[in-house]
C-alpha cells in the first residue's frame, strides 16, 4: 500500500442499509482509497425504519481501539480522518485524540468532521454528545459538512439566509465549511453551500421528496475523497454534488429505501447529472466585517 494514502472513518455501522460508514467506505474505496473503518455504534437497520437493537461499542474498550491505532505500524498510510455519528459522549474525545497523534506525526493531515447530529426536527443525539463534537472535534477540523439545521445549533443562530449561514460557517472556525440543505435560490431546488478564506459557492439541483438516508454521510465522503485527490474546490464542489444527487433520483426512480450505491458505482466516479453552481458574494468581501 503507498505511503499516505488511507483514510481513517469512524461513524455507524448498519447491517441493512447505506449509512453511516457503509456510504462513507464504500464511497471512498469505489474512488481509489483504502479505508481503516471504526464503527461507534452497530445497528441492524437505521433507526428511522423502526426499532432495533443498538450496540455502543463500550467506552474503555473504544478508548483501547485508538490507543492501538495510534500505535500502529501502519500508521503512516494514514492520509486522512473522516468522522460521523457518534453512540456515546466520551466517542468525540477519543477521536480527538487520535487525530491529534496523527496531526503531531503529519501536520498536513486532512480531518473531516461530518457532525451528524441532528435536523429539521431538532438533535437525535444526546446534547452531552452534540457538545463533544462541538468542543473536541470542531476546533481539530480541516473541513466540517453539517447540514443547516445542525450548524444553527453548533453557532446558537437563526439561519434563514445564506448570509446567516455564511457568517455562522466563519464564526464557527473550520477553515473548509460545506453546509448541506442551504437555502435555494432556484424553484424546486436545494443547494451545498461551500466556504472557505477564498471561496462562497452554491451548488444546487432538483428537490426529491423522501429521500432515502445516508445523503450526507455520502456526500462528506465523496467532497473528501475528491478534495484529497488535489482537484480544485469548485470543481470537487460540482462533481461531488452531482454524484449524491445522481445516486438519489436513480435511487427514488427504483422506490429504493435505501441508497443503492451497489448499482449506482459509476455515479461517485464520473456522474453525469446537471449541478447549478452559483459565485456568492463571500461575507469577508462585502464590507459588512
Amino acid at each position: 500500500m503507498s505511503e499516505g494514502s488511507a483514510v481513517i472513518v469512524i461513524s455507524s455501522h448498519v447491517v441493512r442499509g447505506s449509512v453511516g460508514n457503509r456510504a462513507a467506505v464504500f464511497a471512498l474505496e469505489t474512488m481509489g482509497y483504502p479505508v481503516w473503518a471504526l464503527p461507534t455504534v452497530i445497528l441492524p437497520w437505521h433507526p428511522g425504519h423502526g426499532p432495533s437493537t443498538r450496540v455502543v461499542i463500550a467506552e474503555e474498550q473504544f478508548d483501547q481501539v485508538i490507543d492501538d491505532l495510534i500505535r500502529a505500524p501502519w500508521i503512516g498510510e494514514v492520509k486522512a480522518v473522516l468522522t460521523g455519528y457518534f453512540g456515546h459522549p466520551s466517542q468525540p474525545r477519543a477521536a480527538g485524540r487520535l487525530i491529534s497523534a496523527l496531526r503531531a506525526r503529519d501536520p498536513e493531515l486532512f480531518y473531516a468532521c461530518d457532525p451528524v447530529m441532528g435536523d429539521q426536527a431538532g438533535l437525535y443525539v444526546p446534547e452531552a454528545t452534540a457538545e463533544a463534537i462541538r468542543t473536541e472535534l470542531l476546533p481539530l477540523a480541516t473541513l466540517a459538512t453539517p447540514n443547516r439545521f445542525e450548524l444553527a445549533w453548533l453557532s446558537g443562530a437563526d439561519l434563514d439566509s445564506n448570509a446567516a449561514v455564511m457568517e455562522a460557517a466563519i464564526a464557527l472556525g473550520p477553515p473548509k465549511m460545506l453546509v448541506t440543505s442551504a437555502l435555494p435560490m432556484m424553484a424546486g431546488g436545494t443547494g451545498n453551500l461551500y466556504l472557505t478564506g477564498r471561496h462562497a459557492l452554491l451548488a444546487e439541483h432538483r428537490l426529491i421528496d423522501n429521500p432515502p438516508n445516508g445523503l450526507g454521510d455520502l456526500l462528506a465522503a465523496v467532497f473528501l475523497a475528491r478534495l484529497l485527490s488535489g482537484m480544485d474546490e469548485e470543481k470537487a464542489l460540482q462533481l461531488a454534488t452531482a454524484s449524491v444527487f445522481e445516486v438519489l433520483a436513480r435511487t427514488a426512480r427504483r422506490g429504493g429505501d435505501e441508497l443503492t450505491l451497489e448499482t449506482d458505482a459509476s455515479s461517485l466516479s464520473t456522474p453525469m447529472a446537471m449541478v447549478q453552481m452559483r459565485h456568492l458574494m463571500h461575507p469577508l468581501r462585502s464590507g459588512r466585517r
